[in-house]
């Protein structure tokens, strides 16, 4: 498991237990609703992260950290 992939792990878990009522915890910070906003802007950037590692992975072709995939237009 790569950091991105534990850290988007971490961020899901959080973003669950504020769901369900509860408290979460990353690192030494206590996160209840009111930082729901703040979970899943961390949750969206290392899900991003890791569709970089896996593009990457995958020899997707890039940019400057961008992927992209060449689109077939014909059926």
């Amino acid at each position: 498991m790569t950091t991105a992939t534990d850290m988007l792990a971490k961020y899901l878990a959080a973003e669950q237990a504020i769901l369900e009522g509860k408290e979460a915890r990353l690192g030494d910070r206590v996160l209840r609703m009111e930082d729901l906003s703040e979970i899943r802007k961390g949750r969206q950037e290392w899900e991003a992260r890791v569709a970089n590692e896996q593009a990457q992975a995958a020899g997707v072709p890039g940019s400057g950290g961008i992927r992209f995939l060449n689109a077939r237009l014909d059926s």
